[in-house]
């Protein structure tokens, strides 16, 4: 499941952390897919992702449409943290579970979303899912360093999470509604649960994700209107 999907009202927390200071040269070694084991050791002094940083109190504001529905979208770093699998993380508000560990890379911890009706009644819990639990595991947001051909799974569970990531280039040059931006990281994102659709991120550094559009297979595109602080 894509991870920042819109249908009717959806709501989802996101959990996030750090990476691992042990993962010297971790472009080259972690990247092939997730991994299967989590030190919490290597998550007890979490540096900041350059390009997906997670301040607590940071609100970035998107403006997005689909199919010529509009949407506004609030991503908020909260101070809320949830343990998982011995890790400490923070919870995001409408997006999904990530971290940052000892040496800057994103982890992704799992999400819990919920889509509802206009009335406010649930009607899907589809692509939630929790590092640990049922056979999913732990992916990778953003390397601390990335480069073009970095490949990576981003979350995992068979069936029902299966993001994954291709960085192509790191000195893209991107203008949106907050403000023109440079040496921005531009990766091609996709999943197996939506054949034929491929997305395009570009991640800024000190903000994260400010552009992503589809380029195949759909028609969503959501751009970085505003940053605020609470």
């Amino acid at each position: 499941m894509r991870y920042r999907r819109i249908v009717m009202a959806a709501l989802a927390f996101v959990l996030v952390v750090g990476a691992v200071g042990a993962l010297t040269g971790f472009r080259r070694q972690a990247v092939a897919g997730p991994t299967t084991g989590i030190d919490p050791a290597a998550f007890t002094n979490p540096v900041a992702n350059p390009y997906f940083p997670l301040k607590v109190g940071t609100v970035l504001h998107y403006l997005g449409s689909d199919g010529g529905q509009r949407f506004r979208e609030r991503l908020t770093i909260t101070h809320w943290t949830k343990k998982i699998q011995g890790v400490t993380t923070t919870v995001l508000l409408d997006v999904l579970r990530r971290a940052d560990d000892n040496a800057g890379n994103a982890w992704y911890f799992g999400e819990k979303t919920a889509t509802y009706t206009r009335t406010g009644n649930v009607i899907s819990r589809d692509g939630s899912w929790q590092a640990g639990i049922h056979g999913a595991v732990a992916g990778t947001i953003m390397p601390a360093n990335p480069h073009p051909t970095d490949a990576y799974r981003q979350e995992f569970l068979a069936g029902h999470a299966e993001d994954q990531a291709w960085i192509v280039q790191r000195t893209a040059h991107v203008s949106v509604p907050h403000r023109h931006l440079d040496h921005v990281v531009r990766s091609f994102e996709w999943t197996r649960l939506e054949p034929g659709v491929l997305s395009l991120k570009f991640y800024a550094r000190g903000l994260g994700i400010v552009l992503e559009l589809d380029v195949a297979g759909g028609s969503e595109i959501f751009r970085l209107a505003s940053v605020t602080h609470v």
